[in-house]
């Protein structure tokens, strides 16, 4: 009875033996990174006011730790339970990004992408991707074989419900990954090229009418213009890219040194402390520190990839490429328009960023590669 006992326990607890420390080390590495420079990009002005200089840096230790606490939930049930809620979260993700869109949704900047609640802005299109990234996974896994054109346009319709909502907002950054996501989980699964280019070309003329009837704001077009042409308009549009690349350049090899970076303690940067948080890499630690910031976002990505190779069936690899292509590609957008690759979006960069959304998504994620690396032989 003993002995019987004893297996049973081996065998519930058998899911933590394989825990993925690497992964959670390179997070953690990531996670200081974030919280040192929220600090750095946020004090100055904070003492200005006479506030308190770690008010930020406080919140986002306290969305930091209840994303933790999400990330080792999400890790401790079994991951194809996912594929069976699935049209719920995606269904109550829905619901949300509707009433962002109605008075009860708030505005800021010029976009409407939040709800405020007490003491936090809950911002629905976060956890969109990830209820895109199961749903997708759901359907794909499910279908026997290449995925055929019909197969194709329901996928589609899967992402464009909540793209459609997030454009409207609008938000074209976040509509980006939507699209980038579908792109890449069609490919995941053997889609054929034919019918992926039969999608791009008609997501492409679809956007363009967009833009062509304004549902796009003119200041988001303004910074797509300044992207091909930033002296068009320097002091508006461009403003934000020609003082992120003085702000990088500052740094040089090295950096300038912690809390010493110019450009950010007299706020040259917009939005330094969120969209723009690598400028303060750049700047304070220099091309030495922006390398250490790439080479730990690329031991996240490399452990995800593998995560999605060793999963034991096609829904876990769907979801774990899923998640791997969001990351990446935020990462590489944030980036790039910080470097003037990539026009100005408002990507957040996953555990830099200031913001509750974005870093509880970004744990829940973990949690949910994870998940799948625990359970790959079971």
């Amino acid at each position: 009875m003993e002995l019987s006992v004893r297996r049973r326990w081996l065998g519930e607890m058998a899911p933590i033996r394989h825990f993925d420390g690497t992964l959670i080390l390179a997070v953690l590495g990531l996670l200081t990174f974030g919280m040192l420079m929220v600090f750095s990009a946020t004090h100055t002005s904070l003492e200005a006011l006479n506030q308190d200089t770690g008010f930020y840096l406080k919140k986002q230790l306290a969305f930091a730790v209840l994303g933790f606490l999400v990330m080792l939930g999400v890790a401790s049930f079994d991951y194809r339970m996912v594929k069976v809620y699935a049209p719920i979260g995606y269904g109550v993700v829905l619901f949300l990004l509707f009433v962002v869109l109605t008075p009860l949704g708030s505005e800021t900047a010029g976009s409407q992408r939040w709800i405020t609640l007490p003491g936090f802005q809950l911002q629905p299109s976060e956890f969109a991707k990830l209820a895109v990234v199961a749903m997708l996974a759901a359907y794909l896994s499910e279908v026997r074989g290449s995925p055929q054109l019909d197969h194709v346009w329901r996928a589609a319709g899967i992402a464009l419900a909540p793209l459609v909502f997030v454009f409207l907002q609008p938000d074209v950054g976040t509509s980006m990954v939507f699209a980038m996501l579908l792109i890449g989980m069609l490919v995941v699964s053997g889609a054929r090229a034919r019918h992926i280019g039969i999608l791009a070309l008609v997501a492409i003329v679809a956007t363009l009418g967009a833009f062509r009837v304004g549902i796009v704001r003119d200041y988001q077009v303004a910074r797509l213009t300044a992207f091909i042409d930033p002296e068009a308009d320097p002091l508006r549009a461009g403003y934000n890219k020609a003082q992120a690349e003085i702000a990088i350049g500052a740094g040089g090899i090295t950096g300038r040194g912690y809390l010493d970076g110019t450009q950010t303690n007299l706020d040259f940067v917009p939005e330094q402390h969120t969209d723009f948080i690598f400028t303060v890499v750049g700047e304070e630690l220099g091309f030495v520190g922006a390398i250490v910031l790439l080479m730990l976002y690329g031991l996240v990505l490399w452990r995800g990839f593998r995560i999605a190779m060793m999963s034991k069936d096609l829904f876990g690899t769907l979801l774990a490429l899923g998640i791997v292509t969001i990351l990446a590609f935020q990462v590489f957008v944030n980036i790039g328009m910080t470097l003037g690759i990539m026009p100005i979006t408002g990507i957040p960069l996953p555990f830099l960023s200031y913001g509750g959304s974005s870093m509880i998504t970004s744990f829940l994620a973990v949690g949910l590669l994870l998940n799948i690396h625990m359970r790959r032989f079971q």
